[in-house]
């Protein structure tokens, strides 16, 4: 019956019944139309006696088979139960019967395993002639390893007593083949580590016979990360996934006998950490700050519409705001620091959580701020009265290119400036309503119409205050100062 597997991949178990032994398996259909099978076989601690079967084979693009190593109740190597080797000749019908109904011939199959599976996936490799075996720390003394150091194993394999002339028989089964020259064209892939305490009595006496093979590919992996057997496939599922995906596709590289691993996991790091930390796009707080929200006010209520976000970011010239990964918008930063962002439309329903970052000239990134409010169809957004703006007056003559402002509005929690529809920049105000704004930038002479607009805490603004003056070409009086409200 089908199940769903991760990723959308359709995972059909089945018994095929049809030999000595039924068979358990599990099948996925190749992705993209690709032509090739995997065969799966477990290692000793599968769960479920499924190798291979946790997920990590999701994105192989081939038809993948799965075959369960349970038969009577017992282990078999997919060989034999108290040496009876039907078992071998049941899965072999199994695999040929899949490969037959797929169109597919030895020539498109890899057999694929690991420890047993290692073991399982050479043997028939070899004794059938497919085209690709994939074995990482396999037993090649089969017999000897499962009397000495599996002996549940070994009970279900050689039989009650585990009598010693059965598992000589047991033994010579994957050296036979070897010193035939069985299965001269198949595409040996071999795994192995000196880091396993299997390697000198299992693997290392076999690799002579092996380098007979002209299509022999030895991946020796000497990592600081392997102490034990069970280690030495965990470390090594990168390159056996990269080479899964290329056998599938029908490309078999040339490895030869390689070495790799020699990983420095306590290496010093202080001279490229110095680098990225110079040269990080997002730099340190000290740095450069993260950007300030001033509307809306942490954890408020507000209206799905209507309301803008504000706020200041000193040294950026642009604000970048972000929502659970997708991108809002990227308002630019005004002279004095201030900022603002209306989003388009309306804002669902519900609670929010707004990262905002700032962008410098040089595109280097600040900390972020995240801010986290909830907007309703029944938020009110409550009144402003207009700003009271009492510096410069009304139709005032400034004799000064530097124009600064000042005023009154009580209740708001920022000013903003326009002039042409234009925004000048945003300032906040303090606790007993006033505020000051010094754009920083040099007036041109002429008349000038600046509104000037306050913002409550939701985020809703006042109507406008319009103030009229004329920056005259005169300097100003000696000893003038400018007046603060």
């Amino acid at each position: 019956m089908p199940k769903a597997a991760s990723k959308g991949r359709q995972i059909i178990t089945g018994i095929d019944t049809s030999g000595a032994h039924p068979v358990e398996y599990r099948f996925a259909h190749a992705k993209k139309g690709n032509r090739h099978l995997t065969v799966v076989f477990a290692n000793l601690a599968a769960p479920d006696d499924y190798g291979w079967s946790t997920g990590v084979l999701d994105d192989l693009r081939s038809n993948i088979l799965w075959i369960r190593d349970r038969f009577d109740g017992g282990l078999t190597y997919y060989l034999c139960r108290e040496m009876d080797f039907s078992v071998e000749r049941s899965v072999a019908d199994l695999i040929a019967k899949v490969m037959r109904a797929l169109e597919l011939t030895p020539n498109d199959v890899t057999l694929w395993g690991s420890s047993k599976g290692g073991s399982a996936a050479l043997y028939f490799g070899l004794r059938y002639g497919f085209r690709n075996v994939v074995a990482c720390v396999p037993q090649f003394l089969i017999g000897t390893f499962v009397r000495e150091t599996y002996p549940k194993v070994g009970r279900s394999m050689l039989g009650e007593g585990l009598p010693a002339e059965n598992a000589r028989v047991l033994d010579s089964v994957l050296p036979d083949l070897l010193a035939s020259g069985a299965g001269s064209q198949c595409h040996i892939y071999l795994v192995s580590s000196p880091q396993d305490e299997q390697y000198r009595s299992q693997v290392e006496p076999f690799l002579e016979p092996l380098r007979r093979y002209p299509n022999f590919n030895y991946l020796h992996s000497e990592s600081p990360f392997i102490r034990e057997h069970n280690q030495v496939t965990v470390r090594n599922v990168p390159p056996l996934l990269g080479l899964a995906y290329l056998l599938v596709e029908g490309i078999t590289p040339r490895l030869g006998l390689t070495r790799h691993g020699y990983e420095e996991p306590d290496r010093d790091t202080s001279a490229i950490d110095g680098f990225l930390g110079a040269t990080a796009k997002v730099k340190e707080q000290g740095a450069f700050g993260p950007p300030l929200v001033t509307v809306p006010a942490a954890g408020g209520q507000l209206p799905r519409t209507g309301w803008r976000f504000t706020g200041t970011a000193h040294g950026a010239v642009r604000v970048s705001l972000w929502e659970k990964g997708k991108f809002l918008g990227s308002p630019q930063v005004a002279a004095d620091g201030s900022w603002l962002w209306e989003r388009g439309g309306p804002w669902t329903e519900g609670e929010h959580r707004v990262k905002v970052f700032a962008v410098d000239a040089s595109g280097f990134h600040s900390p972020t701020t995240e801010l986290a409010f909830t907007t309703t169809d029944g938020a009110a957004a409550p009144g402003m009265l207009p700003p009271v703006v009492s510096v410069p007056a009304a139709h005032q003559e400034v004799a000064d290119t530097a124009v600064g402002f000042r005023g009154l509005a009580p209740g708001a929690v920022e000013i903003r400036f326009y002039e042409n529809g234009a925004l000048l920049g945003a300032n906040g105000t303090l606790p007993d309503g006033t505020w000051a704004w010094d754009p920083g930038v040099v007036w041109p002479q002429g008349q000038h119409l600046v509104v000037v607009v306050a913002l409550g805490p939701d985020g809703t603004e006042s109507a406008p205050a319009q103030v009229l003056f004329t920056v005259t070409p005169s300097s100003a009086p000696a000893g003038y100062v400018m007046p603060r409200y």
